[in-house]
Order: structure tokens, then sequence, then C-alpha cells
């Protein structure tokens, strides 16, 4: 999971990213978390040429994608702000 350096000019902010362990022999790189206008966390996989999605989950999987990506992130920030607190 690593911040996202620009956040982007749309109503979707760009987040983090981070990659994807399916299994032992699948991992997709490059996905995307973002936070909706009204607060939610979305994942989204990454895209191929022309923007079109290069991977697709059922919504059951989704959302244990995006959970697990939210507990993640929500971990580093809170890790970030501790030692941020610590430092000052």
């Amino acid at each position: 999971m690593t911040p996202a350096a620009d956040l982007g000019g749309g109503t979707m902010k760009h987040v983090a990213d981070f990659d994807l362990q399916i299994t032992d022999d699948i991992r997709i790189c490059g996905m995307r978390l973002l936070r909706a206008p009204d607060g939610r966390l979305l994942t989204y996989a990454p895209t191929a040429l022309g923007g079109r999605r290069s991977v697709t989950f059922s919504p059951e999987t989704t959302a244990a994608i995006t959970d697990a990506a939210r507990n993640s992130y929500l971990e580093l920030v809170t890790a970030d702000d501790r030692s941020s607190t610590a430092a000052a």
C-alpha cells in the first residue's frame, strides 16, 4: 500500500496504490484505492490500453478486496499519524 502522490482533480480522489496477491500464483499489480465524493473508499483494477479494465471481480470479491484495502490504508494512515506525533 503506497499513498498516492497526487489525488487527482476529478470527483474520485486517488488515495493509494497497492498490489493484490490473489493466490500464490496470481498477483495483480497496480490496484487503486479511490475516495468517492460521499467518503467511501473504492478499489479499481488496473486498466489496459484504451482505458479498459484488465481484471474484474464479482461483487462479493470486490467487497472483500475493498475491505482489506481500506483496513490496510487506515493502518498505514494511523501509523503515519503516530510517527508524525512522536517526531514532534
